[in-house]
């Protein structure tokens, strides 16, 4: 490409706003696409809700960074709920932009029309579409996790999908589906943040030389110092970090050091940052309270509520342990990647990304998931363990990769990347 990139960047919300991985991870690569010196402008458009529903409205939030007050209309098909503003504002902001580059990291909040005005308003951009979970596989909210149950689900297709919405045909998954690919074939690249969600996404279609792995960047920082320890203390204050949902897993945990003896417990803390309890289902709020009262009652469990995203160091400086007890799959959490730069080992359940961005033994440990008496056995016995194990741990971890980092790697791979007849061609072959 003659010139530098103008590269759009696209997210399901603002990261000043939401704090999830994805949009954390959106927002620290469109930092670093503006720095970068192949770059010549980098914007930034994030669904926003303002709490008075979706009004279309694309407003300027600060020079860069633009807010999208848009929602889905229709959950299973990912049909925006504004689709004026699809043709509309949006359409406006493509053309004064004008980039060469567009960069989506996700569809939901947003629908998927938008690919085909990118696709008609900019012909020659190279369009990149980040995957951050399964949603185009599983209707499920993309958790692949089975009704009435929590159970993981291994594969998705017509039949076993009716069995979790029993109400919709096996017809109405396989246009889902095809409704999916469709959209999917105005990509050029797609990027998947573990190999364990690409390999999914290739087992549904997408075509293997087509999407590449890369790992969410992170904000560069300093390892901090171990914890210090007071005379014969032991590494035994452990951090959970994230939302409380159904998935996450910390009733887990509260219902492991719930099953200890009491005299176990006494040798372990666990600092819950946790947001968002108050916006799930009354099920799990009160099974979170009832869990939670006795152990806060004896100084057990410390809840610390949510934090901003640059307390994370202060927040890990207090613990050794960081735990991800995640009950799906999960692709690539990023509270891994936060914890390994921060130098903290991490415990986490042995599956999906999760799995695979820990090392069993060399930069932390895995734990089977859902079992609660599998957790309480994992958090005593490191409550308990000799003098020199944390260290080892620690010294196992690998710096993770910068936002900087990442965006080299997305900028070269535009670079090695064929043109729109040739991905149109690879894009013919997707599996019905």
């Amino acid at each position: 490409m003659i010139g530098k990139h103008r590269i759009l960047t696209i997210a399901h919300g603002h990261p000043d706003f939401c704090r999830g991985g994805g949009e954390i991870a959106a927002g620290n690569l469109h930092e670093a696409y503006s720095e970068h010196p192949l770059v010549e402008q980098s914007i930034l458009l994030a669904r926003h809700d303002r709490g008075k529903g979706a009004t279309g409205r694309i407003s300027m939030l600060r020079p860069g960074h633009y807010l999208w007050e848009q929602t889905i209309g229709d959950w299973f098909r990912y049909t925006a709920a504004e689709e004026n503003s699809v043709f509309g504002g949006f359409t406006e902001l493509l053309r004064r932009f004008r980039p060469t580059v567009v960069h989506l990291h996700h569809y939901v909040h947003l629908g998927l029309e938008m690919l085909i005005v990118i696709r008609q308003e900019c012909p020659d951009a190279k369009v990149l579409l980040t995957l951050h979970e399964f949603a185009a596989i599983c209707a499920r909210d993309g958790q692949m996790m089975k009704t009435g149950g929590n159970r993981l689900c291994f594969r998705s297709g017509p039949e076993d999908c009716r069995q979790c919405f029993p109400e919709r045909s096996p017809e109405d998954f396989w246009l889902r589906k095809h409704r999916f690919q469709s959209f999917f074939r105005n990509i050029d690249m797609f990027i998947a943040p573990s190999e364990f969600l690409r390999q999914r996404y290739i087992s549904w279609g997408i075509p293997q030389d087509q999407i590449t792995v890369i790992e969410n960047g992170q904000i560069e920082r300093e390892p901090l110092a171990p914890r210090e320890l007071v005379a014969e203390g032991r590494r035994n204050r452990f951090g959970f970090f994230g939302q409380v949902t159904p998935f996450k897993g910390l009733d887990v945990l509260l219902r492991a050091l719930n099953g200890l003896p009491r005299k176990a417990r006494r040798n372990i803390v666990l600092e819950v940052n946790g947001a968002n309890l108050e916006a799930q289902q009354p099920e799990l709020r009160e099974r979170i309270q009832a869990l939670l009262k006795p152990l806060q009652a004896e100084g057990v469990v410390q809840w610390l509520g949510p934090y901003e995203p640059t307390a994370i160091a202060d927040r890990m400086a207090t613990i050794d342990w960081v735990l991800v007890p995640s009950i799906w799959w999960e692709n690539s959490p990023m509270v891994i990647q936060e914890a390994f730069g921060l130098g903290r080992p991490v415990v986490c359940s042995s599956i999906g990304g999760m799995a695979e961005k820990v090392t069993d033994g060399i930069d932390g440990l895995h734990v089977p998931a859902g079992n609660p008496v599998a957790w309480g056995d994992v958090m005593q016995r490191l409550a308990d363990q000799e003098p020199g194990y944390w260290e080892k741990l620690r010294a196992g971890i690998r710096k993770p990769l910068s936002a900087r980092q990442c965006a080299d790697l997305h900028l070269a791979g535009l670079s090695a990347k064929g043109g729109r007849a040739s991905t149109r061609s690879k894009l013919s072959s997707y599996s019905g």
